[in-house]
């Protein structure tokens, strides 16, 4: 099967970050693995999964650095590839254009310009894909590892997603992430402290995260109808309670979706 073209976005504007994740949902070819504000975070995920491509905004001034400390820290990083890097910028001075290409950029788009568009930033790197993972030296066995990784936890994080919409726990509902995420945790095989971890994950508390959960799950069935939630949630619920418990719930959809 062919692989995608792994990219990763770091950005400041998340409606630009949208709009990328976005317009490669509709391409076949490109897989945006994460978008950060963060040019710490992008040496970070560079190392986790070592994508093909960057596409790197110079002035991440809602974020974390810049595009240039991440070219810097690249440079530093000692990994056995390098990945293509497409630089977008609203500063097209010559003088910053030539002194990130000294830093080893590969494209460089400026947003000035009256065709500019997140689309047809992927749509170079679309065009350039077997060019692109074609210079790219990487040692296959670990990347593949790492790539099926992290397909099989976005695909089972989208699972989660949707058995949660079907019932009407809302994602704007403060427990739904913290759900999405100790459903995941079980379905990968953890048993253990998995409301510390969430909670250290998100700096909370274990009470906070457990209240916000089981706040989430009685809200879906306070306000939505009974024949809906029997239709997709089909365990026994105690009915002094009127809802499941929060142990209930997470085991219930982690057995559900771990065996779709």
């Amino acid at each position: 099967m062919e692989r995608e073209l792994s990219v990763l976005i770091i950005e400041d504007d998340k409606d630009a970050c949208r709009t990328f994740e976005d317009c490669a949902s509709t391409m076949d070819k490109i897989e945006v693995v994460a978008c950060t504000n963060d040019s710490q975070k992008g040496i970070e995920l560079i190392k986790e999964y070592r994508v093909d491509a960057v596409i790197l905004d110079l002035e991440l001034n809602d974020g974390r650095g810049s595009g240039i400390d991440f070219l810097e820290d690249l440079a530093k990083l000692d990994i056995n590839y390098k990945p293509f890097i497409v630089v977008t910028s609203n500063n097209s001075s010559r003088m910053t254009v030539e002194f990130v290409r000294s830093l080893g950029i590969d494209y460089y788009f400026s947003k000035h310009k009256s065709d500019y568009s997140e689309k047809a930033v992927l749509g170079m790197l679309e065009s350039m894909k077997d060019t692109i993972q074609g210079s790219i030296k990487k040692d296959d066995a670990g990347y593949d590892a790492k790539d099926s990784a992290y397909k099989r936890e976005k695909k089972i994080r989208r699972l989660i997603s949707n058995e949660l919409d079907l019932i009407g726990i809302s994602p704007k509902a403060v427990g739904y992430k913290y759900l999405t995420d100790i459903i995941y945790l079980i379905i990968n095989g953890e048993q253990k402290s998995l409301i510390t971890m969430v909670a250290s994950k998100y700096k909370k508390s274990d009470s906070s995260v457990e209240r916000a959960m089981q706040n989430a799950i009685n809200k879906a069935w306070r306000v939505n109808d009974t024949e809906s939630l029997l239709e997709y949630y089909k365990a026994r619920i105690d009915p002094r309670r009127g809802a499941p418990t929060l142990t209930e719930f997470i085991y219930y959809y982690a057995n559900k979706v771990g065996e779709m």
